[in-house]
């Protein structure tokens, strides 16, 4: 099921949602060539992107990771690795992934920077990034499989969703169909999913690459936890009032 829309109206422009995915596009085209130029991919992705092995120096300096089209990634020892927690946020691996993770982002973000207030949304996706890495981190330390994507952040907006809007409607394409369904049950099903799909790879000495799953669940759970920090409860209560002006059938 793919999220298409919510039924849950702001009240600012989400000035700060529309400037990370705009930084998002940007990186994708102008430093990692649009995924059509292979080795600008390649490069950003192992020179930007988060290598666990790389921050806990567990993974032994020189090992390589074959990447594709005989392009391999070698762990090292450089000082741009402690700040790939966060530039890996802003990369991706293929137009499915930019995409995937844009269309969740732009579902979910303008409500929760509603909730929250400009300054205070940027500082909370930032921080559900860091959870996210570290999570990633924690689950495999000596991995020297770079991990690349805006998932972990996007996925503590989600967790936050949850605990503010948890019976707003969301619109869901289940096929060609076009189904309503309340917040709480699409993000606890997703966040099943994660955890699902994650929990073999506790069993193995490494993940498999790409964006890891950990990194969703950690994200998630970061919202989860976090959001009632930083919610704006003035900004909320007026949000919750004006849906219910426009929506009074619903919750």
């Amino acid at each position: 099921m793919i999220p298409l829309s919510d039924d849950n109206p702001t009240l600012r422009t989400p000035v700060v949602t529309y400037l990370l995915l705009a930084v998002i596009g940007i990186t994708w085209f102008y430093i990692q060539g649009a995924g059509v130029n292979f080795v600008a991919l390649v490069s950003s992705v192992c020179n930007l992107g988060l290598v666990p092995g790389e921050l806990t120096h567990q993974a032994p300096v020189g090992l390589a990771v074959p990447l594709g089209q005989g392009l391999s990634c070698v762990v090292d020892n450089e000082p741009i690795n402690r700040f790939t927690p966060v530039t890996s946020m802003f990369l991706h691996g293929s137009w499915g992934h930019l995409l995937g993770n844009c269309l969740f982002f732009w579902v979910f973000g303008n409500n929760v920077e509603d909730s929250m207030g400009r300054l205070r949304f940027l500082a909370f996706y930032v921080i559900c990034g860091l959870a996210a890495a570290a999570a990633q981190v924690l689950v495999d330390p000596s991995s020297p499989i770079p991990v690349v994507g805006a998932s972990g952040a996007i996925s503590g907006i989600m967790g936050a969703y949850l605990i503010l809007y948890p019976r707003v409607r969301v619109n869901m394409l289940f096929f060609l169909f076009v189904i309503p369904l309340p917040a709480w049950m699409v993000l606890l099903w997703w966040f099943g999913v994660q955890v699902i799909t994650g929990l073999p790879q506790l069993n193995q000495l490494q993940a498999e690459g790409g964006v890891a799953v950990w990194a969703h669940v950690g994200g998630f759970i970061a919202g989860v936890v976090l959001v009632k920090f930083f919610e704006n409860h003035a900004l909320t209560a007026q949000r919750t009032r004006w849906r219910h002006r426009l929506h009074p059938d619903h919750p």
